[in-house]
């Protein structure tokens, strides 16, 4: 298992736009102090569309370097391109990653069949775990529950993302295809444990993520009422990601906190004022603020 929390990095920017990998490993030693059991890197929360192969590189030898050795890296390696994501895969093998999370094609619109094709290409060329990542919100197309299984004949993959709110989809992903579950939307992680579910790859963790371990930690030890509790506390956390388009409100609440991740890159642009109010409001409900 690659860990019970995920959490799907931001990728912090410098005011020229650069990558600023010293806030990134510092990010990236808080979260992991703070509940998580590894770290996505350069997935959508990371702003990947907008990242070089060669910085995508340097995040992931960042991350590996900094806390490479108490929580895992997982590598978003994942294009519309069969032929640019085996390139990708190959170096984030390089680099030490020790996994890859690979998105569904997108744009192309494949069909079942050229999924299953594009995963067996991309396997080929590491023996490390695939996390498939199924989001048909952003990519269009919806990975079925029979490719699920189809994909499960592959060696390396060992797991899926999951950001489709369908819970009999999610349900034949553990029990059809034998996958382990991780939920792909942060408000999906408490019903996904319901259908044996692992955890998370997470946003809100950014935030909470002490909670969210605590949460899974009090479900998976039979304390399902308590866990439900958790979860419905981390409301404000769900409600805050609802602000705008992922990563922009994220990073606002970020910056709010004192963690100065930067901004975003075109063609995402940064919260609105009343946006960040909005973010602020969210974080003091939470209790990760306090009020003014």
């Amino acid at each position: 298992m690659l860990g019970e929390v995920l959490t799907a990095m931001v990728t912090p920017f410098r005011s020229d736009g650069s990558v600023d990998f010293h806030r990134f490993a510092a990010l990236a030693h808080h979260l992991v102090e703070h509940g998580s059991d590894g770290l996505v890197v350069a997935g959508t929360t990371g702003e990947a569309p907008t990242l070089s192969d060669d910085e995508r590189v340097e995040l992931i030898r960042v991350a590996v370097g900094a806390v490479g050795d108490r929580a895992t890296v997982i590598a978003g390696t994942g294009t519309y391109s069969t032929a640019h994501s085996i390139h990708l895969t190959h170096q984030a093998h390089e680099a030490g990653a020790h996994g890859f999370l690979i998105v569904t094609p997108y744009y192309s619109k494949p069909p079942q069949r050229g999924i299953v094709e594009h995963f067996k290409a991309i396997a080929a060329v590491s023996d490390r775990p695939i996390v498939v990542y199924n989001i048909p919100g952003r990519v269009v197309i919806n990975i079925e529950p029979e490719t699920m299984v189809e994909l499960a004949k592959i060696p390396t993959v060992k797991a899926v993302k999951q950001a489709n709110d369908d819970l009999h989809q999610a349900r034949r992903i553990v029990e059809d295809a034998g996958l382990e579950l991780y939920a792909g939307d942060d408000n999906l992680v408490f019903p996904f444990l319901e259908l044996g579910g692992v955890g998370g790859v997470c946003v809100h963790s950014h935030v909470c993520g002490p909670q969210v371990k605590e949460m899974i930690r009090l479900y998976k030890q039979g304390d399902h009422v308590e866990a439900r509790r958790a979860n419905e506390a981390m409301g404000p956390a769900y409600d805050l990601l609802k602000v705008q388009s992922n990563p922009i409100a994220i990073k606002a609440a970020l910056n709010i906190l004192g963690h100065d991740v930067g901004g975003l890159r075109l063609p995402l642009v940064e919260a609105t004022e009343d946006e960040k109010d909005r973010v602020r409001g969210c974080l003091e409900r939470l209790g990760a603020l306090v009020p003014a």
